[in-house]
């Protein structure tokens, strides 16, 4: 997203779940038994997750009948840090890769995915995009190297029936941090529970401690010509971390467990053990479906709060091609974005299909906010096909959903963020577990090994 962006969340499509089990290995690829040529993608969801999987089984199908000759093998393969750089340089891939919004400036700078912006202009509707959501899959000659999916914008989310037992108004979650921490004291002391938690681990940590230094005005990444180097140490990121080491240390509202990833806290927010945490709007569907939240109701989400930066962090999954993919798995793998990924999100009957197919489970969570894929006109004309088969409360989504707009929309840093996020972790999990941490020396210790990481990788 841009940096000068400001766009409004609004109801969207469905969000396909996070796959949560991987393959080890693929084998390249080839003609089936019949000859077909065999498509092999991710973003298969898992077993788990039954409406997700018959609905992508139909895609499949529908697929395959209107593009005799080719036949998808869909993978539950998840993006590793660790190990998709390997995997990618020896074209240990599938066709189709599903990445976070961290990976394709690099991946695109170094020439490890193809261009397919002439496939996708085919398309009756390519001109409709939104442009801010092809702007971090797109170079800088404007080729387009991905398609996303169910882009998204962090916020606050928050147990609206802890708000009401700790005498807070559940319709008014916290616009700064000095609210946010208040509100953390008086749900930790009223309640017993966590008042705020915030993820330090398995890179969750550094991710979330990004997000909160650009909603104090932070950046923690810049570039100079084709250079990007790490800028760790600057003022709105100190007084980001030490905000936490207060919360932790002063405050004692943090709660007893300091090493958590996203699962663990949205696991205890389902429990009814925390007050409130970073995410979006997305995490409703891991809390009802992955972690089986009884009182769903007490879901609720406002704005990333902000202090001085008026920005929070944009995400969401991309597809693309490697370019282990010869020409014509590269081509039948750009139909197969057009069909599964952009086709979905821009007509309004696939939208109420699949709204319709999800709400038949009890379990399913359609309505969820999501940012505009296609323009605003289009957009509004996918959120009335959903709304009659929504079953979450829009009004409890409604603080998010007006209080973004007045936001700066800001990507992830655009080059080897995960190696950033994987040092930013353990300064996060210091300040959390050391209560005589030096926050200034942490950063700066930091900044120096991130940033000798990235010029070996500029070479």
């Amino acid at each position: 997203m841009s940096r000068t962006s400001r766009r409004a969340a609004v109801f969207g499509c469905i969000a396909a779940a996070v796959a949560l089990t991987g393959c080890s290995s693929v084998t390249p690829g080839k003609a089936g038994s019949g000859g077909d040529l065999v498509l092999r993608v991710q973003g298969m969801p898992p077993a788990t997750d039954k409406p997700a999987l018959a609905l992508f089984k139909k895609q499949v199908a529908d697929f395959e009948k209107a593009n005799p000759g080719i036949k998808v093998k869909g993978s539950t393969t998840v993006f590793d840090p660790l190990t998709f750089s390997a995997k990618l340089s020896g074209g240990n891939v599938e066709d189709v890769i599903k990445v976070p919004l961290t990976e394709p400036q690099r991946l695109i700078q170094q020439k490890q995915v193809l261009p397919i912006t002439g496939q996708l202009q085919a398309w009756d509707h390519f001109k409709e995009f939104n442009p801010q959501v092809l702007k971090p899959v797109s170079d800088e000659a404007g080729e387009v190297y991905g398609v996303p999916q169910n882009p998204y914008a962090q916020g606050l989310v928050y147990n609206r029936d802890l708000f009401e037992k700790a005498g807070l108004d559940p319709d008014k979650p916290p616009a700064t941090w000095e609210e946010v921490r208040a509100a953390a004291e008086r749900i930790s002391e009223k309640t017993g529970k966590a008042g705020f938690v915030h993820e330090s681990k398995d890179n969750q940590g550094g991710w979330q401690l990004t997000m909160l230094s650009y909603a104090f005005g932070g950046d923690l990444e810049t570039r100079q010509g084709d250079t990007y180097t790490a800028t760790l140490t600057g003022d709105a990121t100190k007084k980001a971390l030490t905000l936490l080491k207060d919360m932790r240390w002063k405050d004692d509202s943090l709660g007893r467990n300091q090493l958590n990833n996203q699962n663990d806290v949205v696991k205890q927010f389902a429990a009814g053990q925390v007050g409130m945490f970073m995410g979006s709007p997305g995490t409703y569907r891991l809390a009802k479906m992955q972690f089986g939240m009884e009182d769903i109701d007490a879901f609720g989400v406002g704005p990333l709060p902000q202090s001085g930066g008026d920005a929070t962090l944009t995400g969401g999954d991309i597809y693309m091609v490697p370019k282990s993919a010869d020409s014509k798995h590269a081509a039948a793998a750009v139909k197969w974005l057009t069909f599964a990924y952009a086709q979905p999100q821009y007509s309004t009957e696939s939208a109420a299909q699949q709204a319709k197919a999800l709400a038949a489970d009890p379990k399913s969570a359609v309505g969820v906010p999501t940012l505009p894929v296609f323009d605003a006109e289009r957009q509004k004309q996918i959120d009335a096909a959903i709304a009659p088969y929504a079953n979450v409360k829009a009004e409890h989504f409604k603080p998010y959903t007006d209080g973004l707009a007045k936001l700066e929309l800001k990507a992830e840093p655009p080059y080897q963020a995960q190696q950033l996020y994987t040092a930013l972790d353990s300064v996060v999990q210091a300040v959390l577990t050391k209560r005589d941490a030096d926050v200034d020396a942490l950063l700066a210790s930091a900044e120096k090994d991130v940033n000798a990481k990235l010029a070996a990788g500029q070479k």
